[in-house]
């Protein structure tokens, strides 16, 4: 019998490339920049961009504004909510619809993902995946105290699944938060550590935050021998 009953995943660069949710957000701001402030939306998209390919975040949109003497509070939030309001154009990676059909086949499915509440549902729905889930958790439903490395989602996870959390699988990619909570409700953690990720070169805090076993692709999930699939399990 396999101990396995359930797989949970991390939405953000885990089932889809979060710089594609970005991107479509800058283009949503630049076209509402051109409209409210006259800056060509072509060079305001540019210039966003350039802000996070140099890996600054948290603060792009204060740069920006500051660098066209527009800066003000009003705007930094109209800026943000234009941001996460955005119906986002983003695709999972080409190897998740494929996998996630022949996990089906075996497991019960979840996800579990923070962020902002709408802007999460947006992206999910966006992906077209959402059927294959068995089970959602946002963690900002109870606010960002629940966040990860909060245990809070892991546990609701776990009772909407209907299956004990050592009967569980957590795959993400961020050493920096996602593993913790997971791993101290009793799932068994995988992280997927793809070239460019965005924490692909981020090593865990502490020993508590390292997961159980690293992959390098989603589609390797079907190969990971313990997961009990390695013999009934063709591609």
């Amino acid at each position: 019998m396999n101990r396995w009953k359930a797989i949970v995943f991390d939405l953000d660069d885990t089932l889809y490339p979060e710089r594609e949710f970005v991107l479509s957000g800058f283009r949503a701001v630049a076209v509402w920049a051109e409209q409210n402030l006259g800056i060509d939306s072509h060079i305001g998209e540019k210039e966003l961009i350039d802000y996070f390919e140099s890996g600054i975040r948290g603060d792009t949109f204060n740069r920006w504004l500051a660098s066209h003497n527009l800066l003000s509070d009003d705007r930094v939030e109209r800026m943000i909510s234009v941001y996460r309001d955005n119906n986002p154009s983003i695709s999972p990676f080409p190897e998740v619809k494929k996998t996630l059909i022949e996990l089906k086949k075996f497991f019960l499915l979840g996800i579990v993902t923070d962020g902002q509440l709408k802007m999460q549902q947006r992206k999910l729905k966006a992906l077209g995946i959402e059927a294959f889930f068995d089970a959602l958790v946002f963690s900002d439903e109870w606010g960002q105290k629940a966040w990860k490395p909060s245990k809070k989602a892991f546990e609701v996870i776990s009772y909407r699944l209907g299956i004990p959390p050592a009967q569980c699988i957590y795959v993400a990619d961020n050493p920096l938060k996602d593993f913790l909570g997971a791993k101290r409700v009793g799932m068994f953690t995988i992280r997927i550590v793809r070239p460019n990720g965005e924490y692909s070169n981020c090593n865990p805090p502490s020993i508590e935050y390292k997961p159980d076993l690293t992959i390098k692709s989603f589609g390797e999930l079907l190969n990971v021998e313990f997961i009990g699939l390695s013999q009934s399990y063709k591609p």
